[in-house]
């Protein structure tokens, strides 16, 4: 990053202010309150050593530190301070907007107790600011505050000659020589030796640019003056008027003071007079002197706009994460109220919760209870409906049986084999009953089961035909989804021996990507929806349902029934 040095009249005023409040506020501030004082003044060390390194993102990071511990109204000075000092290195660095921002928000902080040379600093920075913005007007009103507030005649002085100086801008200069003649006069500016030379420096180039003869002489004076005290800052300045000077006379000369100029700037890293010194350089130059001076003058320009434009983006870098910062602690802060006050709550409302536990338990038995009983009328349900099924499918068929064997001659072969055969069915029938009430086994044989549970209900009068081509892998299949299906197959099975009084029955695999599709088909009498739903099937539906599957029934009578299921993988 190019830096420059603080060189600007502005400053030789600003730091006399700063060495008056640096002085009190470290023989004050560090007596008083001492634990957030201690933090303040650390912030404010460090901002510092970083500013004399000119380290100015560093030193603009504390200031703003130093601001940001700071508690109104009772800080309100200190707060000033950070911001006097966050907008001189804003305006140090080119952000003129920055500047006015800082200095705006000092303002704000102003009150019956804010000392005057806190005033007097934010009010000359504020003008030199409109200044350097070609904003006169308001550089003269600010300059003309900070003078009403100025305490010693140095300071008086510097703020005339600032005075002076925008007006010398504006190419008033008889009005610029009007205030500047008569400081030249006044007791005890000579005392100053870098102001008086500046003084006479700004008087002289007011008469030159008059025409008037006597500006040589005031230039000359003030050349010698910083040249004995070594002000290279003021020798710039001086070099510079006097190329100006002599561009019309004396070429040569010209150049040779804008080379001085331009070494001068280079030493003291001030890049604005660097270029202003180039600027000379060039209208005095030809050939390639010309070509070498336009060329530096370009290089040191861009990069002067952008580190200006990277700084004032790491300036308010900076403000906006110190607020976002701020704003954390004050959540922080608003959450430990809020906690605080969740706590004295809690120890008032005690009562409350042993009561809200009473009731959870009361509601706990209740809720167990009511399950228990709901589970009791579950198993109730499910034994009469398997007593029923005993009743109906196998009371009549073992009694039946049992006639038979106690009336016929089972020496008979026949009779012996319809014995068996009978027999056979009964244990066909128990098994089936049995395997609607089991635990459905979901794991690698799965497939085989269910095939099985299908091919149990084929008999001498229902042919069950199972068409699967071996394409669908059950084990990717969840478990419920399979258990779903496996009973609404059984109970499809069952209604199908029941009710639909055919001859052919099949049940078709088959697997796409996404689903698997299942569809069943008979040469019966069919089924219309009365009878879906009083016969159970319309648990069917709902099984499908809750697997997110559908289910389709062709409920036309007298051509066979049929029902398309899909499930989703």
């Amino acid at each position: 990053m190019i830096t420059k040095k603080l060189y600007f009249p502005i400053f030789i005023l600003i730091l006399l202010c700063l060495s008056a409040i640096v002085s009190c506020n470290k023989k004050t501030v560090k007596k008083t309150e001492a634990k957030n004082d201690s933090q303040y003044n650390t912030f404010i060390d460090n901002a510092e050593k970083y500013s004399a390194k000119q380290n100015y993102d560093s030193a603009f990071y504390y200031y703003n530190k130093a601001k940001s511990i700071c508690e109104i109204p009772q800080d309100n000075n200190k707060i000033i301070y950070a911001f006097l000092n966050l907008a001189i290195i804003q305006q140090d660095q080119g952000d003129f907007t920055g500047t006015e921002t800082s200095a705006t928000e000092a303002i704000s902080f102003f009150d019956s107790s804010t000392k005057a040379y806190y005033k007097c600093a934010i009010f000359n920075l504020l003008a030199n600011n409109y200044q350097r913005l070609y904003d006169y007007e308001n550089a003269v009103y600010y300059y003309r505050l900070s003078l009403k507030l100025a305490d010693d005649e140095l300071q008086k002085t510097i703020l005339k000659n600032n005075i002076a100086v925008v007006y010398l801008e504006q190419q008033n200069y008889q009005r610029a020589i009007s205030i500047l003649l008569p400081l030249t006069f006044k007791k005890g500016t000579t005392e100053n030796k870098e102001n008086y030379a500046r003084i006479l420096d700004n008087l002289g180039y007011s008469y030159f640019r008059l025409k008037n003869l006597k500006s040589l002489h005031f230039l000359n004076q003030s050349l010698q003056i910083r040249d004995s005290i070594k002000d290279n800052i003021g020798l710039t300045k001086s070099y510079i008027h006097l190329s100006e000077f002599y561009k019309s006379k004396d070429q040569q000369l010209s150049y040779r003071y804008s080379r001085q100029a331009y070494d001068k700037a280079t030493e003291t890293n001030n890049v604005d007079d660097r270029l202003k010194s180039l600027t000379l350089l060039i209208q005095n130059s030809v050939g390639t002197d010309y070509k070498k001076h336009t060329e530096t003058y370009l290089r040191i320009n861009d990069s002067l706009t952008q580190a200006r434009q990277k700084a004032k983006n790491q300036f308010a870098k900076i403000k906006y994460d110190s607020t976002e910062e701020k704003n954390e602690n004050l959540k922080l802060k608003a959450q430990k109220t809020e906690n605080l006050l969740q706590l004295e709550q809690q120890k008032n409302g005690n009562y409350v919760l042993s009561f809200l536990i009473f009731i959870g338990f009361i509601s706990a038995s209740f809720v167990f209870y009511y399950l228990k009983k709901e589970r009791q009328k579950a198993i109730y349900e499910s034994e009469t409906r398997m007593a029923k099924k005993l009743h109906d499918e196998l009371a009549n068929d073992v009694y039946q049986t049992m006639t038979f064997a106690e009336t016929q001659d089972l020496q008979d072969p026949i009779k012996k084999e319809t014995l068996l055969g009978n027999l056979d069915k009964i244990y066909a029938r128990t098994r089936n009953i049995s395997r609607e009430s089991s635990k459905i086994e979901t794991g690698t044989t799965f497939g085989e089961e269910l095939k099985e549970m299908i091919s149990a209900y084929s008999s001498d009068q229902i042919q069950v035909i199972i068409r699967d081509n071996g394409d669908i892998n059950w084990l990717k299949i969840q478990s419920e989804k399979k258990i779903a299906l496996h009973r609404v197959l059984q109970e499809l099975m069952v209604n199908m021996k029941k009710h639909s009084q055919c001859s052919l029955a099949v049940v078709s695999f088959e697997s796409t990507s996404k689903c698997i599709e299942i569809n069943y088909s008979d040469n019966g009498i069919g089924i219309d929806s009365a009878v879906i739903l009083k016969n159970g099937l319309h648990n069917v539906e709902n099984r499908i349902h809750a697997i997110k599957g559908t289910i389709t029934f062709d409920k036309q009578t007298n051509t066979g029934f049929k029902v398309k299921i899909t499930i989703p993988k």
